[in-house]
């Protein structure tokens, strides 16, 4: 292969844009490698994010520009760069906050749905219920019973639809309130956090309470965050509360992702009218306002509640539908926003550790 062949296709990838990373295939640095014989030409793309259901598209996007060309498309997932001073968390790659400010906005239908997704596109993902007051994920995963130990100091996270789970709601009864001062909360969130022995994670959803109060505080200081995700409805009072949660991890130097529109649009199951009873583009406003990307918007449909309390999310329960396909496509946009951060390579290197004698 001559240099100007390489060029060549080189030229041809330009024109393939990753629509989740809003780059091409050469910028985004994607291309691993290009070998041209006689005969055949193949490519080798190395995405930064999960995307095994994209995969082929992505491949068709490739030939259409290439035809004739044999493309493989592999994933792989790295750390990356948390705040300054915070300590990665053994066992898990990234951590992504997904806060809203503001409760009732669907964050915890978001949040678990968005674990699904990245796990069927391939990563290994976990959810960790940060809302001590209310927990909601056991009910929505469907677990029931208690997590184990086996060295009677650690716990093992719960395990649902291949997501490892963990939850203030899985140690205590479902109806028992937990009426709690601040610094008991904030302690119970890091020991739930750090005593779990979370297995080999490439991402961590963290489904945050609402507002901007200790628990937001603890994990600003305590959690090594990757990137957080807003959660909103289009309506102004629902935007004005997102707008605080932008604005609180801005300050704590906790990059934002990029914004999530949920009930942004009703489509009536009988007769299919579309109407937008929240208002529209709220969402897309917020995230054009502080420069971060939209993400994408959900729809409110009957069918997200329903699975959500029959303990099947949407993205299980019909994997091949429209909602599921919404959050998988959600997600992707995550974590290649994420993809495109600065990597973490603090494990590279060994602690140093100086004695006296």
């Amino acid at each position: 292969m001559t240099q100007s062949d390489q060029a060549a296709v080189e030229r041809l990838l330009e024109e393939v844009v990753d629509p989740h990373t809003g780059t091409d295939l050469i910028v985004g640095k994607a291309v691993k490698d290009i070998r041209i014989t006689r005969d055949t030409l193949e490519i080798d793309i190395a995405l930064g994010y999960p995307a095994d259901l994209w995969k082929p598209e992505l491949v068709s996007m490739i030939q259409a520009v290439i035809p004739g060309a044999r493309v493989q498309v592999e994933s792989n997932t790295v750390a990356h760069e948390v705040q300054e001073g915070v300590k990665p968390l053994k066992g898990v790659k990234n951590i992504v906050a997904v806060a809203s400010g503001k409760g009732g906005v669907g964050k915890s239908t978001l949040s678990v749905n968005l674990a699904l997704a990245l796990s069927a596109e391939g990563a290994r993902a976990g959810i960790l219920d940060a809302d001590i007051y209310g927990p909601s994920q056991p009910r929505m995963l469907g677990v029931n019973g208690q997590p184990t130990s086996k060295d009677g100091k650690t716990i093992e996270p719960m395990n649902s639809y291949h997501v490892q789970a963990m939850s203030i709601g899985f140690l205590v009864d479902e109806e028992s309130p937990m009426i709690w001062r601040g610094p008991m909360v904030t302690q119970a969130l890091e020991q739930l956090l750090n005593d779990t022995q979370w297995d080999d994670l490439d991402y961590l959803i963290i489904d945050m309470p609402p507002g901007t109060g200790d628990t937001q505080l603890t994990l600003a200081q305590k959690v090594p965050v990757s990137g957080s995700v807003i959660v909103t409805t289009p309506q102004d009072i629902a935007l004005l509360d997102a707008r605080k949660a932008y604005k609180m991890f801005e300050k704590v130097d906790i990059p934002v992702l990029g914004v999530v529109e949920n009930m942004s649009t009703h489509i009536c199951s009988s007769c299919g009218h579309e109407e937008h009873i929240f208002g529209s583009g709220g969402g897309r406003s917020l995230a054009e306002q502080y420069g971060t990307e939209f993400l994408g918007e959900v729809p409110l449909d009957r069918s997200i509640r329903e699975d959500a309390d029959g303990g099947r999310p949407s993205v299980v329960a019909d994997p091949d539908g429209r909602i599921a396909d919404i959050y998988r496509r959600i997600a992707r946009n995550a974590a290649a926003r994420l993809s495109l951060r600065k990597k973490d390579f603090s494990s590279r290197f060994p602690n140093i550790v100086i004695q006296q004698n």
